[in-house]
C-alpha cells in the first residue's frame, strides 16, 4: 500500500517526537510490505519567523494533498508573554483545524498497569480506566464572533453551534459506543447555556438510530468531578470544543503523563495525529522529550486513515512492552534509570523489527 504522510514537526520537542514516529512508521511499512512518501511542513512558531504566518498556504496544500498528517506541537514563550503580538502559534492550529475541516478530536485515556503509581489519582480508582473524548474542534466560542471597545477595557467571545456541527461529531461518538462498551455521555451546561440546550436536543434526536447505545447527559462540572473519583465509570464521552478543550487535559493526569496519550483529529479533507502534550520549550534539545504518545499517534493513523488494523497493533504492543520494561523517558522514571528519546524509539523500532 502506498501511503501519502503529511509531516508538521512544529515548535520544541515536536520535530524531536516526530523523528521517532518518522522511524517507527518506516520500519513498521518495510515490515508489512508498505511504502511511504513523507512531505514536511512549517506550522507555528517556527512557521511565523521563516515565513510570517502560522499556517502557510504551502503547508495547507501538504496537507491536503496528503493521506494523513502526523503533527507535533505548536507553541513558544516569547509569544504567550507578549500580549501585543498579532500573530501566536496557536493561531496557525486554529486555522488548520478551519482549513482542513477537522471537526472532531478524538481523545483516548487509559492506563499502563506498570505505570499506575505515576499517576496523581489512588490506584484504585484510576486502575483499568480505559474511555475515550470526542470533542467538537471548528466551532463554538474558539470560533465564534469576539472583539473589544475601543478603550480595550471591554470583550466579548460569542458561543454558537449548528445542528449539523453536533450532529457529525454525536455521530462518531455514538460509532465508537457501539464498538465499545455502547456507553456514550453526553457533557454540556444545558441548566444554563442555549448551546448546551441545542447539543441535548440534537443527540436525543438521534438515540432512536443506535438503539443498543445507552446515552446519559451530565453537566461539565458534574464530568469535571466525577473524572477524578470514578473515571471508570465512562466510556465514550461527547462535548463542545471549550468543554473538550478543559477536560481532555484534566483526564490526561489519569495516566500519569501527558506524554502517553494519542489523539486524532477528524477532517473532512484530511485528518491529523498528533499527542496530547504541548510543545514543552524547556525540553527542547535535551534529549529528554516522552516520544509515546506521537508513536501511539501513529498508531491512531495506520487504523483510522489505512484501515490497517495490524500495523496498528504492532505499535501498540511494542509501546506497552517498552513501558512494562522501563524503557521510558524521565517523566516516567527516576532520571538515572531513564533512556533518552532516541533510545525510546530505537527500542520500539527494533523490538517491531525482531517481532
Amino acid at each position: 500500500m502506498d501511503l501519502k504522510i503529511g509531516l508538521l514537526p512544529g515548535d520544541g520537542i515536536g520535530p524531536e517526537v516526530i523523528s521517532e514516529a518518522v522511524k517507527i512508521c518506516d520500519v513498521v511499512a518495510k515490515k508489512f510490505g508498505h511504502s511511504i512518501t513523507w512531505k514536511t511542513g512549517l506550522v507555528g512558531a517556527t512557521a511565523i519567523e521563516k515565513l510570517g504566518n502560522p499556517y502557510p498556504s504551502k503547508t495547507h496544500e501538504i496537507c491536503l494533498n496528503s493521506d494523513a498528517v502526523l503533527f507535533g506541537a505548536v507553541g513558544d514563550p516569547k509569544f504567550d508573554n507578549d500580549p501585543s503580538v498579532d500573530l501566536r502559534p496557536e493561531d496557525g492550529l486554529l486555522k488548520m483545524r478551519k482549513e482542513l475541516g477537522l471537526y472532531a478530536n478524538i481523545r483516548p485515556t487509559f492506563t499502563f498497569e506498570s505505570l499506575l503509581e505515576m499517576s496523581p489519582i489512588k490506584k484504585s480508582i484510576v486502575k483499568g480506566t480505559d474511555l475515550i473524548f470526542v470533542r467538537e474542534l471548528t466551532g463554538g466560542i474558539y470560533f465564534g464572533k469576539r472583539g473589544t471597545n475601543s478603550g480595550k477595557n471591554y470583550a466579548f467571545d460569542t458561543c454558537e453551534y449548528n445542528q449539523d456541527e453536533i450532529r457529525r461529531l454525536a455521530k462518531i461518538g455514538f460509532e465508537l459506543a457501539e464498538k465499545r462498551l455502547k456507553k456514550l455521555c453526553c457533557i454540556d451546561k444545558a441548566n444554563v447555556l442555549e448551546t448546551s440546550r441545542l447539543w441535548r436536543k440534537t443527540v436525543q434526536s438521534m438515540e432512536k438510530d443506535y438503539p443498543d447505545v445507552d446515552v446519559s447527559y451530565e453537566f461539565v462540572d458534574a464530568v469535571a468531578m466525577r473524572l477524578i473519583h470514578s473515571p471508570k465509570t465512562y466510556d465514550v464521552l461527547i462535548t463542545s470544543n471549550l468543554f473538550g478543550d478543559i477536560l481532555t487535559d484534566e483526564a490526561s493526569v489519569i495516566s500519569g503523563s501527558m506524554g502517553l496519550m494519542p489523539s486524532a483529529s477528524v477532517g473532512l479533507k484530511t485528518s491529523v495525529y498528533e499527542p496530547i502534550h504541548g510543545s514543552y520549550p524547556e525540553a527542547k534539545g535535551k534529549n529528554i522529550a516522552n516520544p509515546l504518545a506521537t508513536i501511539l499517534s501513529a498508531s491512531m493513523m495506520f487504523e483510522r486513515s489505512f484501515n490497517l488494523s495490524r500495523e496498528a497493533q504492532i505499535i501498540r504492543t511494542a509501546v506497552s512492552e517498552s513501558v512494562k520494561e522501563k524503557i521510558v523517558t524521565p517523566d516516567l522514571i527516576e532520571k538515572e534509570k531513564a533512556s533518552s528519546t532516541n533510545e525510546v524509539g530505537d527500542w520500539i523500532k527494533d523490538k517491531i523489527d525482531k517481532a
